[in-house]
C-alpha cells in the first residue's frame, strides 16, 4: 500500500499539467496562480511570464469590462452561470493575434467555505470555428 501512496503522492499535479486542455487558475483578484502546458502551447505564454500576471493577458481588451462583472458575480454567487456548459470567446495570444477557445468554468472553494477563485479550462476552437463560419456564408450563397 505504501509503494501504491507514494506512486500516486503528485497525481494531481501530473493531471493538471499533462491534461490535453489548457488548465487556468486565478485567484479572487485574477491573478494566474496555476498555468500548465496546454496553456503555454494554446496562448503562447510561458508559465513564468502568465504565474503572477492578471487575467488581462488573455482576455481581449473590448471583452473585459464584461469578463471582469462576470468574473465578480461569479465569485460572490460562488457559482457561475455556465456550470456544466462550455463558452465559446475569443482570446488573445502572446503574440496579440487573437483566437477562439472553448472555456469551461468552475468556482473554487475551500473546505471552510472561502471562494479561492475560479478554474477554467480551454481549448483552441480556432480552426473548428472558422470552418464552420465558412459553412454557414456558404450556405447562405444563392
Amino acid at each position: 500500500m505504501n509503494a501504491d501512496a507514494n506512486k500516486f503522492s503528485n497525481l494531481q499535479e501530473l493531471l493538471i499539467e499533462q491534461s490535453p486542455d489548457a488548465v487556468i487558475f486565478a485567484d479572487s483578484a485574477g491573478i494566474i496562480r496555476i498555468w500548465n502546458a496546454a496553456a503555454e502551447r494554446i496562448f503562447g505564454f510561458t508559465k513564468s511570464d502568465a504565474l503572477g500576471a492578471n487575467l488581462n493577458i488573455i482576455i481581449p481588451e473590448r471583452l473585459r469590462d464584461a469578463h471582469w462583472r462576470g468574473f465578480e458575480r461569479a465569485l460572490a454567487e460562488r457559482t457561475t452561470k455556465y456550470a456544466g456548459q462550455a463558452l465559446p470567446t475569443k482570446a488573445v495570444r502572446s503574440d496579440g493575434s487573437q483566437i477562439y477557445v472553448e472555456l469551461t468554468f468552475a468556482i473554487v472553494i475551500d473546505a471552510g467555505g472561502e471562494v479561492l477563485g475560479a478554474l477554467a479550462h480551454a481549448r483552441d476552437i480556432t480552426k473548428r470555428f472558422e470552418k464552420e463560419r465558412a459553412d454557414r456564408q456558404n450556405l447562405q450563397k444563392p
